[in-house]
Parts: structure tokens; C-alpha cells; sequence
């Protein structure tokens, strides 16, 4: 099997490295990500202007581009053959409406598009904690083995977002959750002609059983979405 790594936070980011070494488990890993942080990029896609993409090994791209790009050009040129686009880890969550403006979302849309197989892997952080990589890795590595081993119907991927529990144990429990449609709250505080968003997003609008109130909740939530 041959899996394609991506993410929006860079070709640097924690995240990513912890999304090879568990993918490595399953197949052969193409990195091609970002070059820069592309958080809340969306699915923008560069047309107007070349692409520079970097050869960093026999098996890692960076490129100088969106990640809608970088899924878009290893499934045409760089990775053609890949079975499976894993986007993420994300350095936060992408939940609810976030799946609109998310870069980590949009990789994996995008490779629906073309016909592959795609997940996006999201991390919810708890205001002023870190992320324990390795535990999230941990986390991750059981589901991950039942989806890949699966199916996926075309047309469609899958959206995963870890909690952030207070406990450090290895077993969480999934549900399967809708994509919440509730919007932000739009809150802003005006300085002179400056306007800054004050909304928290602990504090955003739930629906029950949705993919919002399942991660809030502490179980992984996994939502699939149709492109």
C-alpha cells in the first residue's frame, strides 16, 4: 500500500512527522506538504503562478504551495499510484463549519475529487496544553488499521478529530458524528478601525451528536463528508 502525507502546518510540524511514522506501519509513505504554515488556507489552489516543489528525498516534496496543491500534484505527477491520502495530524481541531476554511480539510477533499481514498486528522487542543504526539499516535493507530483495511464509497472521505482528555489513557472511544452546521459566533472588539475576533471556541455552539459534542465530549469523531 502506498500512502501520500500531507498537512496545512507545514513540512516541519510535529503533526506531520507523527501522521509518517504511523503511516509507515501500513505501506510505503510519500510526504508532500506545504513548505510554509498554510492554516485556514481553505481549498485554494495555485493556478496563476508556477509551483516550486523540492525534492528532499527519494520520497519527501516540499512544496511551495496550498495543500489542495500539494494533493493535487502528488496524485498527478509526484505519487500517481497512491492508494490513500492521509492529511493532518492538524495542530488543532477542524470541526463543524472549520471544514470550509481548513487546509487540512481541503488536501483531502480535493484527493476525493480525484478519485482517491483520504482522511483528515485533526488534533483538538485544550487552551494552554500541548499535544502528546506520541499518545496521539497511540490513539489513532487502532482506527486508523479498521479504516484503512476497509472501504470507502467515491465521491467521499472521512474526517477524524482526537480529543484532548485529561487522562493518559491509550483507549478512546469513536462515534461515528455528523458534520455540525452550527456557525461561529461572530464576536469582534473595535479599536479605532481595527476589528478583533474575541469569540471562544470552547464556547461555540453544539448540536447534539454531532461531530462538535462527540470531540467536546472526549471520544474521536469520525465524520464522513461528501465532496
Amino acid at each position: 500500500m502506498k500512502l501520500i502525507v500531507t498537512n496545512d502546518d507545514g513540512i516541519e510540524a510535529e503533526g506531520l512527522e507523527t501522521l509518517v511514522g504511523l503511516a509507515s506501519r501500513w505501506g510505503e509513505v510519500v510526504v508532500v506538504a506545504p513548505a510554509q504554515q498554510q492554516s485556514g488556507v481553505g481549498h485554494r489552489l495555485t493556478t496563476d503562478r508556477p509551483i516550486r516543489v523540492d525534492r528532499m528525498t527519494q520520497s519527501r516534496y516540499r512544496i511551495w504551495g496550498s495543500p489542495a496543491d500539494c494533493t493535487r500534484l502528488a496524485l498527478s505527477r509526484l505519487a500517481p499510484d497512491g492508494d490513500w491520502l492521509l492529511s493532518g495530524i492538524n495542530n488543532g481541531s477542524n470541526l463543524g463549519v472549520d471544514v470550509y476554511d481548513s487546509g487540512t480539510v481541503a488536501a483531502a477533499r480535493e484527493a476525493a475529487i480525484l478519485g482517491c481514498r483520504a482522511i483528515a486528522l485533526s488534533h483538538y487542543r485544550e487552551k494552554d496544553r500541548t499535544i502528546d504526539w506520541l499518545l496521539a499516535a497511540k490513539r489513532l493507530e487502532p482506527h486508523l488499521d479498521k479504516i484503512l483495511s476497509g472501504t470507502l464509497e467515491p465521491g467521499c472521505f472521512l474526517s477524524v478529530n482526537l480529543p484532548h482528555p485529561d487522562h493518559e489513557g491509550i483507549r478512546l472511544e469513536t462515534k461515528q458524528a455528523h458534520v455540525d452546521t452550527s456557525p461561529h459566533v461572530a464576536a469582534y472588539a473595535r479599536t479605532g478601525d481595527d476589528f478583533q475576533f474575541t469569540g471562544v471556541y470552547q464556547e461555540r455552539p453544539r448540536q447534539p451528536g454531532s461531530d462538535v459534542d462527540v470531540c467536546f465530549n472526549g471520544r474521536i469523531s469520525i465524520s464522513k463528508i461528501r465532496v
